[in-house]
């Protein structure tokens, strides 16, 4: 039975939305096909009409999961608020994308490491439009970088005390440094 185009379209979105929570919760290496295609609801032989290869998939799955993160920018703090938080923390396979991959990505293909680099990009473009300062990209790349930084050090450790620790001083700490200083 032939497949319209649309039902493509869907089944390739259904994998590589799949393919991203089970990367983001058990890495490249600890997932296989067949386990996505199963969680996609679909047939392990379908998958070489989506995707050449492993690696493909990967970087496509990169490119769709980072693609995919949150556009809007409120302030700073509630960004910070939300994405330094236990239930981020506790969330990886529907949590950022960067901060899962981010370990893995320099033993990815050159396409999966494009498609994390477009990602960062992308997201300190959003953090420095939403910084009012002359320093905005600097400031951006900094935050970011210790955001996720801090979010893979939480997810790292089996101390839930130290873990909460690194989030809440991460936030406190970045909070101070990008706010503009109030007037009062």
């Amino acid at each position: 039975m032939k497949v319209s185009r649309d039902q493509m379209t869907q089944n390739r979105s259904r994998i590589l939305d799949q393919a991203a929570c089970l990367f983001r919760d058990k890495g490249f290496e600890a997932v296989s096909v067949a386990q996505i295609m199963k969680a996609a609801g679909l047939t392990h032989g379908g998958f070489y009409g989506h995707f050449a290869s492993k690696d493909d998939l990967i970087a496509q799955t990169m490119a769709h999961a980072l693609s995919a993160q949150d556009q809007t920018t409120p302030g700073i703090g509630a960004v910070l608020g939300a994405y330094l938080s236990p239930a981020h923390r506790d969330a990886p396979a529907t949590g950022c994308p960067v901060a899962a991959f981010a370990s893995d990505a320099r033993r990815q293909t050159p396409g999966a490491r494009a498609a994390m680099a477009e990602g960062i990009r992308a997201q300190i473009a959003r953090m420095t439009d939403a910084l009012d300062r002359p320093d905005a990209r600097d400031a951006a790349i900094a935050g970011w970088s210790a955001a996720v930084g801090a979010m893979i050090l939480s997810r790292a450790i089996d101390d839930t005390a130290l873990s909460d620790e690194i989030l809440n001083g991460t936030q406190r700490w970045l909070l101070a440094a990008l706010e503009p200083a109030s007037d009062e």
